[in-house]
């Protein structure tokens, strides 16, 4: 086996695609050369790629993880600088989509290009093979087709398309840097128009535009109806439209009509660009980047397109409540029962456009995609589904659900009357009762079930991303459990999952809603280290979805606090705190393994811990102010305590300086905006671990946990004492604190509060030269803790956080 080692990547084009896929490689810490064609306006050469690079720091959602980071992307033009070129390992071409713009560049960089460097067309739809038509033989057999989702850092899919000539190694080892390095979920398509994702997306897109006039609904009601409440993105469909862009969807509607003739494609007809989108786009409404589309933001208020009227006014409509109760049955089958057979018009409309879905992608798989498993992937991954179309066929019951789209097909109901193809109705797909199997996913041109990908890399996910139907085990069902309750699950891989020795290591993961650490998650935690100690070599706590832990359950405190008041908070904060440093002490290695949020609590127990191995996309911060308190596990006690030692490190005395960020990030309630972030504002180590691909992130937890213990580990000395800044430390942030009270940007109880971490950060009421050990400021923290459980303005906090799930500011 031979190594794909990716040292540089190019990426030509310095557009939103092209400059944002740059912005990613670098988070992933592969530098990058970004080229653009020479400025002729301005003094400096690459002042284009300069001027992308200025604005990836600004953009919102963030490209970059670290804007820091931006100094890694090299600006580079075509004129002076194609020399750059040989020492890149991979080159990511990312122009306008025009083939005559490609071919042109293609011809003028083939020079520079190396012998083993991989070539790739970043491109929404155009045909690949056309692409390498620009080529000679040698640089066509490195050459693919690749296709990023916007924006690039966030969206899961990129599609992988191959030419006839494409070496299949090369397709081998662009995947793995695609998967592991860039941490995307890579679907194989076939080079049709539109692939697959943007094929079936944006068919269902034009779909539900039709069925939406036909049954009278505005665009407000289209997408209440088809965002969270069916399993899809937040936006929907014309929020969506206005976030990708609606000159981008015309111009891949455009694609599907100059591409997809009636002769091809016998949903053709329904490809004519919508009249509604196309005056928008005339106009230059395009959606979220110019402020109007679909929707305008006027104020604070979101107004939405009255398409009659040709305005926008109050955005009003919604689910109709029997049509949301529908929605809510947790019966597929039911639920799509329900649907067809309701009179109401939105139910009509929800069954037309799951009819339509499963018509067309029955129709066209086999000319699209080598299995029904890179259909629900592409859809799932690209367009924020749930659950993929396929999927949802078979659990709503394949043979029922058949048998319902084939008489709205023979009824004249359905936008085509194309039939199902017959592998639908009989052979191996019928008689399992659907496209999934564990065998594998239904191929119509191999006419058999096909098992996933083998790919080594593939052996880092332990768990791979689950299909309806495949009946593999999951994080969640998976392993040998060791012992289990209401609150936490405690269990071990089984020795052939393959991490390295990973059936010696102990898995714990937290089962409340949304991973709240209450007293049953802290009385499992301890457990958890008592038998890791005693039988493994490690603990890793990781939960199988997302978030991490949004931190202390509120709710579970009420009852305690009702039944001993204050007292009664105070003696399970110092269950919590010393749960927590019995975990920073342990005899072996207790690793987090963090994804999404990881708040309050749940940050104070990553600080604590031997190691955090994070997703890129981990959010992470102490947001006890938010309702109203401080943090009280020993966060802040743990922020004192790196400032020391960064202090003594440095040879100096003062630690005020090396606190002050730490106190910031805690008073303002700062959360990071990635794990990259988390690692500049301290939350992480350095000599923490960042991965990519959630998938993988158990693997690599198990492995550090493993490693370490491999290595001789010992858990850190106690410190019997370390200085504080004491009350001049206080005086300090204090007088700062004043001016923004006054100047109203925080109120008084944000001052009392601000002034409370302050307190408990410089070791509270003592000299600038004391010296304080650990528990000194775990007992500062909790006492201030409890306070302000006390406090009618705290209380007002947290009865807000509970009922709304937003802070109150008071």
């Amino acid at each position: 086996m031979k190594n794909f080692v990716v040292r540089k990547v190019a990426v030509l084009g310095a557009g939103v695609m092209g400059a944002q896929i740059a912005a990613h490689c670098v988070n992933a810490k592969v530098p990058v050369v970004l080229f653009d064609l020479p400025d002729t306006t301005g003094p400096v050469k690459n002042g284009i790629v300069l001027r992308a690079i200025e604005n990836l720091k600004k953009l919102n959602p963030a490209p970059l993880g670290n804007k820091d980071d931006a100094i890694h992307i090299q600006p580079a033009n075509y004129e002076e600088n194609l020399e750059l070129l040989r020492g890149c390992d991979v080159i990511i071409e990312a122009i306008a989509e025009r083939m005559d713009w490609k071919h042109d560049l293609y011809r003028k960089v083939a020079p520079f290009v190396s012998d083993n460097a991989i070539f790739a067309s970043n491109t929404s739809g155009l045909p690949i093979a056309r692409l390498a038509e620009a080529m000679d033989d040698a640089l066509k057999s490195r050459f693919c087709g690749v296709h990023f989702f916007n924006p690039p850092r966030y969206m899961h899919l990129v599609e992988l398309i191959p030419t006839p000539a494409t070496r299949p190694e090369i397709l081998d080892d662009l995947e793995t840097f695609l998967t592991s390095t860039l941490g995307k979920g890579v679907v194989r398509a076939k080079d049709t128009p539109n692939f697959i994702a943007n094929r079936v997306g944006i068919f269902g897109m034009l779909a539900t535009i039709k069925e939406a006039e036909k049954y009278g609904l505005s665009f407000e009601v289209v997408d209440d109806l088809t965002g969270v409440r069916l399993g899809r993105a937040k936006s929907a469909t014309f929020r969506t439209a206005d976030v990708v862009g609606l000159d981008t969807m015309a111009h891949v509607i455009k694609t599907m009509q100059d591409t997809l003739p009636a002769s091809i494609d016998p949903f053709a007809q329904h490809f004519a660009t919508p009249p509604v989108l196309k005056a928008l786009v005339d106009k230059g409404a395009l959606g979220q980047k110019s402020g109007a589309g679909f929707y305008r933001k006027d104020g604070k208020a979101i107004k939405v397109l009255d398409a009659a009227k040709g305005g926008y006014v109050e955005s009003s409509g919604k689910a109709d409540d029997l049509v949301a109760r529908i929605m809510k049955k947790k019966d597929p089958a039911e639920r799509l029962k329900l649907l067809r057979e309701s009179d109401h018009p939105q139910a009509k409309f929800l069954w037309a456009i799951f009819r339509d879905a499963f018509h067309y992608i029955a129709v066209h798989l086999e000319s699209i995609a080598d299995t029904a498993r890179d259909v629900d992937f592409a859809l799932r991954w690209g367009f924020g589904w749930s659950t993929g179309p396929f999927e949802t066929w078979q659990a709503a019951g394949w043979k029922q659900v058949t048998e319902w789209v084939k008489a709205d097909i023979d009824a004249g109901e359905a936008l085509s009357e194309a039939p199902l193809p017959k592998w639908v109705f009989d052979g191996p797909v019928a008689k399992a009762n659907g496209v999934h199997t564990k065998e594998g996913s239904w191929s119509p041109s191999r006419k058999q079930f096909v098992a996933r990908s083998t790919l080594p890399v593939y052996a880092r996910q332990i768990f791979r991303a689950p299909l309806l139907g495949e009946g593999a085990a999951t994080g969640a069902t998976g392993g040998t459990p060791a012992f289990e309750d209401d609150s936490v699950r405690v269990w071990t891989l089984e020795s052939s999952k393959g991490a390295s020795d990973g059936s010696d290591v102990l898995i714990l993961s937290i089962k409340t809603k949304v991973h709240a650490i209450g007293p049953g998650v802290i009385a499992g935690l301890l457990r958890a280290v008592d038998l890791a100690e005693s039988q493994y070599r490690g603990l890793v706590i990781w939960s199988p979805d997302d978030p991490f832990s949004v931190g202390a359950d509120l709710q579970a405190m009420m009852p305690v606090f009702m039944s001993g008041g204050a007292a009664a908070i105070d003696v399970e904060e110092k269950k919590m705190q010393d749960a927590w440093m019995r975990i920073k002490y342990a005899q072996v290695p207790v690793v987090t393994a963090v994804s999404g949020m990881a708040l309050g609590g749940a940050c104070e127990l990553i600080v604590h811990s031997s190691k955090t191995v994070a997703s890129l996309e981990s959010y992470i911060g102490l947001v006890e102010v938010g309702v109203g308190l401080i943090p009280g596990a020993g966060g802040l006690k743990e922020g004192a305590l790196r400032g020391a030692q960064a202090a003594q490190a440095a040879g100096m005395t003062d630690v005020f300086p090396f606190i002050k960020n730490w106190f910031l990030n805690a008073a303002m309630a700062n959360v990071s905006k990635s794990a990259l972030e988390a690692q500049q504002m301290g939350y992480l180590r350095a000599t923490d671990t960042i991965v990519f691909n959630n998938h993988e992130l158990l693997w690599t937890a198990i492995n550090a946990a493993s490693s370490m213990h491999a290595g001789g580990y010992r858990p850190p000395l106690r410190p019997t004492a370390f200085p504080v800044a004491g009350r001049t430390g206080v005086a300090t942030i204090k007088a700062q604190l004043v001016n923004m009270r006054d100047g109203g940007f925080i109120s008084q109880h944000d001052f009392y509060l601000a002034s409370g971490i302050a307190n408990v950060m410089c070791g509270g009421d003592v000299e600038a030269t004391a010296q304080a050990d650990e528990q000194w400021l775990l007992d500062l923290e909790r006492k201030f803790f409890t306070e302000l459980v006390n406090h009618p303005k705290s209380q007002e906090r947290m009865m807000g956080m509970m009922q709304t799930g937003k802070p109150v500011r008071n």
